[in-house]
């Protein structure tokens, strides 16, 4: 049984304000609870983030989804790097 004590805040995708929004999409279809960090740095200062870098737009979910949210996370980077 897991306790509040067991659950954890970790990133899985870190980008810019719109990639980040379609992943937490995909994640609120997977049924994942998540939230962004930085978004409002994304959203009034675009050109402030670099994907992954330095003020990028954060997605954050639990420890104990991560592996779900690991798997949408990398479909969604796949799906992007083929519509390169």
């Amino acid at each position: 049984m897991n306790t509040n004590d067991d659950i954890e805040p970790v990133v899985v995708f870190s980008g810019n304000i719109w990639h980040a929004e379609m992943v937490r999409s995909l994640l609120e279809n997977a049924e994942i609870e998540s939230f962004l960090i930085d978004g409002n740095t994304g959203t009034l200062a675009p050109w402030y983030t670099a994907g992954g870098g330095a003020g990028s737009v954060k997605i954050v979910v639990s420890n104990l989804d991560l592996k779900q949210a690991g798997e949408v996370v990398v479909e969604f980077e796949k799906n992007i790097r083929e519509g390169d």
